[in-house]
């Protein structure tokens, strides 16, 4: 595949540009008031030209007196000859037929259907003038964070483009350009000493060299056809019509040739790598998407990360010629660190892993790997059964308490281990080690084991396991061939204070040369008792391999690598279920309206404080989990009820303490004359039962209810819960005896501001009116702290004037305490509070049991009493000793813990700097919100308050990648809930507010744009 110097065998010169004959293309030497004297005296538009970027054209948008701007004028470069342009119009014009859906940049045509083109004087000499259809919507360029989705649409595109393109033939192909890879070499030979720093001049060679060498692996196997060469975000359009920000348009097909058609999508593939926080793993479901519309072959797959650093290089150094070539051309000139940053991703994972993580991605066949070589243990007279296998992942039950978080973890495990006369531990190749995860990392850890790490209870020998040949020794490392691998030993003493330990003991092998034969049984080493041992294998060829590896390239690592268990005598690691296998199988069997959220969700399978931890070894912040106030497996509440469990858990009926002490604590945190509890085990119940309550109580059925609420599931609380984006049919479907009033929203509402006081007169003459009519409510039910509309505060004397409303007609006051109670407002325990109220039933739940289902309800005795005229009351689970015990503990550890006061400090602490981000970011509308009961309400006017649920989606998805776990509510979706453990700390609450202030600066542009 190499090319040949053109000094030995010439090749035939191209019909149209020869890059190598010209070395340079300057783009055409035009100005604003040329191009608009061009397009008068060409074309007979009386316009204004604008200046648009463009690498080796000229290109302007031209505008109207008034109006959107008709047609884009574009100065081809004078290298590019008639047939060429001809190729690029008759190319685009069969991309638009072939896909309707997608608009392109096709060139304009008069009346009679001919091309509205023109050869125009230039001060560079003639050139071709022409206009082409312009595609309102932005560009995809820029410094923002492309989400997944965006990614894939621009994989999609090309995938069409291609298949289009796939049988387009013309002579004006016939031409040789520096951005085709199959030049990618010779592109680079010549232009890199424009790079002038030694440093980077470097690297773009070495990388581009290696590139080269493994297409050439391959590069028989691929197809070649017409390809645009060009479908970057440069020349992806946004849909003006999607919220989503995604891709529609396509122009600019000035690079059109014939080429390997992978290259198609590999150049599409580089442009993504130069966006904020884009990295190589990032452009998978771009991969995915193209390979969806147009298969790629194994082949293909190998090839396409080589071509993209090929194309990264090709980029730096044409970048950096032009720049020089073509000073006044700011584009060029701009696009120069982009440039860099694309090669530097490009080249921050080895192509052979990208390769093999692709060929995953797809479900291809990888090169195989070769036979686990059979041999000799390699640690000699070891007995596999005496091997204690030690379990570092996250479902380990090693890791409990935050035993992963502390200091040396994994060798004082392996020491207990050893100390219970086990004679070696083992980990196991290819698990994700929680012990390697960190806190409050935007980034993912490396996690993921490619070998094996072995603690030694007494002194043992390591031996060669076949013959083989010395490839590397040093101090406390061995390499040596083992088959078509390579084995890696290493070692050191590890801190195992209880071990006798001694040096090691040099062998014969420390005295051989690398690169000597070694025989099956030669002496490596001699380690001494407390040696923490690593065994890898790898491919002979292959890179260096870290000893862990990031989940996101776990796959191609691994690829390149091979379980030494075998060498130990153990059986080899068993293959897991991935979250995506795991995902299919629970919408199989467990009822998809259960949804889960995002939707490609990490498998969590353990939590500790205000952190959640997937099954990859990431930790996630977590700022939504108001079920877990004390923090996720708080130790006093797992030993409370196992202690429990191992003793009696019955239902209520019968005679036991811990009932009768959580009831008579949950009671004395409530006013008089709430002094009786019911016990359930949910928010739903503990709603359904109370207005159950308040409707025997009264002997009137019908309910007040809020607008914008969410009350439960049961048929009662769900007949009360009045979100649309919890049910699209909330407001229509509700049963007759439900009345709702507006949403005392001050900020979003019909009433804002200070006017929010009318709020309540609405809703008393709403109260009297339905009295009038002969049907007084029974209930009035609200959250007393507006949760579901995003921690909004009632405006100040609501609940007073609507309770006494209420009760004037003989109803009942129910507050919904279930999201806000318990001390999460920090200043209040309970959300009534700061209403000054008292109600006459209140429902909690959620936080009760951190965790456990636990609710209740608390009224007075005599509402309570009024009950049995509608029979008896009786819960299986709730109120057992087990529940009881748990909301015991809760009530203890929230005391103990200060949490209601941390609320308040940590809680305003958060809320000052979500108010200062709201002075660098215009889509924050409002912070609501006391204590650490908080929203961040996006708006897109904050005149209008035009809601942005789009860009909140895209904002929790990105969170999520940087390490924080935050969700939408809001009728809008528009409104960032948080609502965390109430043990989060100030470090937390710090990182999550720099985590969002990163997300929203990288966030995807959207609303009106050229």
């Amino acid at each position: 595949m190499s090319h040949e110097h053109p000094h030995e065998h010439p090749a035939p010169r191209p019909a149209g540009v020869d890059f190598f004959a010209r070395k340079a293309l300057p783009a055409p030497r035009v100005t604003a008031e040329d191009a608009g004297r061009i397009a008068a005296e060409a074309f007979g538009l009386t316009v204004r030209a604008e200046s648009l970027g463009s690498q080796q054209d000229t290109n302007f948008l031209l505008h109207p007196d008034a109006g959107a701007p008709v047609a884009v004028l574009k100065i081809a470069n004078p290298a590019f000859g008639p047939t060429e342009i001809e190729a690029q119009d008759t190319a685009a014009d069969l991309v638009a037929a072939a896909h309707p859906e997608l608009r392109v940049a096709t060139v304009l045509r008069d009346q009679a259907g001919d091309r509205r083109s023109a050869t125009v004087p230039t001060t560079d000499g003639p050139v071709t003038a022409r206009l082409l259809r312009y595609l309102p919507g932005g560009a995809l360029s820029g410094p923002h964070h492309l989400p997944p989705r965006t990614v894939a649409a621009m994989g999609a595109i090309a995938g069409r483009v291609s298949a289009a393109l796939r049988d387009f033939r013309h002579p004006g192909l016939d031409r040789v350009l520096q951005w085709d890879p199959q030049h990618a070499d010779r592109v680079v030979a010549d232009l890199v000493h424009h790079v002038t720093e030694p440093e980077r001049r470097t690297a773009v060679e070495a990388a581009a060299a290696a590139a080269w060498a493994e297409l050439d692996a391959v590069a028989e196997g691929l197809p070649r056809q017409t390809v645009h060469l060009d479908l970057t975000d440069d020349n992806l359009v946004r849909s003006p019509d999607s919220l989503l920000g995604l891709p529609d348009g396509i122009i600019d097909f000035g690079d059109l040739t014939t080429s390997w058609a992978v290259a198609e999508l590999a150049v599409c593939l580089s442009s993504v790598l130069r966006h904020a926080g884009a990295e190589p793993h990032h452009v998978l479901p771009a991969v995915r998407a193209f390979h969806a519309l147009r298969p790629l072959s194994a082949d293909e797959a190998a090839a396409l990360w080589p071509l993209v650093v090929l194309r990264a290089a090709a980029l730096v150094v044409s970048g950096r010629q032009q720049a020089a070539v073509d000073g006044d051309n700011a584009y060029a000139v701009t696009a120069l660190e982009g440039e860099w940053r694309i090669f530097e991703q490009a080249v921050s994972v080895p192509s052979a892993v990208m390769s093999a993580v692709i060929a995953d991605a797809l479900g291809l066949p990888v090169r195989p790997a070769p036979s686990l070589p059979v041999g000799r243990p390699v640690v000699a007279g070891l007995a596999p059964a005496g091997i204690a296998l030690l379990d570092l992942s996250t479902e380990g039950d090693a890791m409990d308490h935050g035993a992963w978080l502390e200091p040396g973890i994994e060798d004082r495990l392996a020491a207990a281990l050893l100390a219970r006369g086990s004679a070696a531990v083992a980990t196991r190749y290819g698990q994700s080690r929680l012990t390697a995860a960190t806190t409050l990392a935007a980034e993912s850890p490396a996690t993921v084991a490619t070998g094996i790490d072995l603690w030694l209870g007494a002194p043992a020998e390591l031996r060669a396991p076949r013959d083989g040949e010395l490839v590397a020794i040093s101090p406390g490392r061995v390499v040596l061939t083992c088959g078509l691998h390579l084995l890696d030993l290493s070692w050191a003493l590890s801190a195992t204070p209880d071990l006798p330990t001694a040096p090691a003991t040099p062998a014969p092998a420390s005295d051989t040369p690398a690169g000597s034969p070694l025989n099956a049984g030669d002496l490596l080493a001699s380690l001494p008792a407390g040696t923490r041992l690593r065994l890898a294998l790898r491919r002979r060829r292959s890179p260096e391999v870290p000893a862990l590896v990031r989940p996101e390239y776990a796959a191609g690592w691994l690829a390149l690598t091979a379980d030494p268990a075998g060498l130990l005598g153990l059986p080899a690691t068993g293959a897991t279920t991935s979250p995506a296998e795991l995902l299919h199988r629970r919408g199989a069997s467990f009822a998809t309206v259960q949804e889960h959220y995002y939707d490609e969700p990490p498998r969590i399978e353990r939590g500790w404080r205000h952190h959640l931890v997937s099954t990859d070894g990431r930790a996630y912040l977590d700022m939504v989990n108001n079920v877990t106030p004390l923090g996720h497996a708080h130790p006093r509440v797992e030993r409370a009820v196992a202690r429990q469990l191992r003793r009696l858990n019955t239902n209520s009926r019968f005679h036991y303490a811990s009932v009768v002490e959580f009831t008579e604590r949950l009671a004395a945190l409530l006013p008089a004359p709430l002094d009786t509890v019911f016990l359930v085990n949910s928010g739903s119940e503990a709603v359904d039962l109370a207005l159950r309550l308040a409707i025997g109580a009264t002997g009137h059925h019908d309910v007040v209810a809020l607008r914008e609420a969410y009350h439960g599931w049961t048929y009662a609380s769900d007949a009360v819960s009045t979100s649309i984006a919890d049910n699209p049919n909330a407001l229509s479907s509700r049963p007759s005896w439900v009345h709702t009033v507006d949403s005392p929203n001050p900020y979003r509402g019909r009433l804002r501001g200070t006017d929010a006081a009318g709020y309540a007169a609405d809703a008393v003459r709403a109260v009297d009116e339905l009295a009038a009519s002969g049907r007084p409510a029974g209930a009035f039910v609200s959250e007393s702290f507006y949760g579901n509309a995003g921690a909004v505060a009632l405006p100040d004397g609501y609940l007073r004037q609507v309770y006494a409303a209420v009760r004037r007609h003989g109803g009942l006051a129910i507050a919904d305490e279930i999201q806000a109670g318990y001390g999460r407002l920090g200043t209040w325990f309970w959300g009534f509070e700061q209403q000054d109220v008292v109600p006459d039933i209140v429902t909690v739940a959620k936080a009760m049991g951190n965790g456990h289902p636990l609710g209740a309800v608390i009224t007075s005795r005599a509402v309570a009493d009024r009950y049995r005229d509608q029979g008896y009351f009786f819960s299986s689970t709730g109120g057992s000793p087990v529940s009881s015990v748990a909301g015991l503990t809760v009530l203890d550890v929230l005391r103990d813990e200060d949490l209601q006061g941390n609320a308040v400090r940590v809680g305003g602490h958060l809320r000052d700097g979500l108010r200062a981000l709201a002075d660098r970011h215009a889509l924050i509308g409002a912070v609501h919100g006391s204590g650490l009961y908080l929203g961040v309400e996006l708006v897109r006017d904050r005149d209008t308050l035009e809601p942005a649920p789009e860009e909140t989606a895209e904002l929790c998805d990105r969170m999520l990648e940087l390490g924080v776990v935050v969700q939408p509510t809001g009728d809008h979706l528009n409104v960032l809930k948080i609502k965390p453990p109430l043990c989060i700390d100030r470090p937390a609450a710090d990182f999550f507010t720099a985590t969002l202030d990163r997300a929203l600066t990288e966030l995807t542009p959207r609303g009106p744009a050229r």
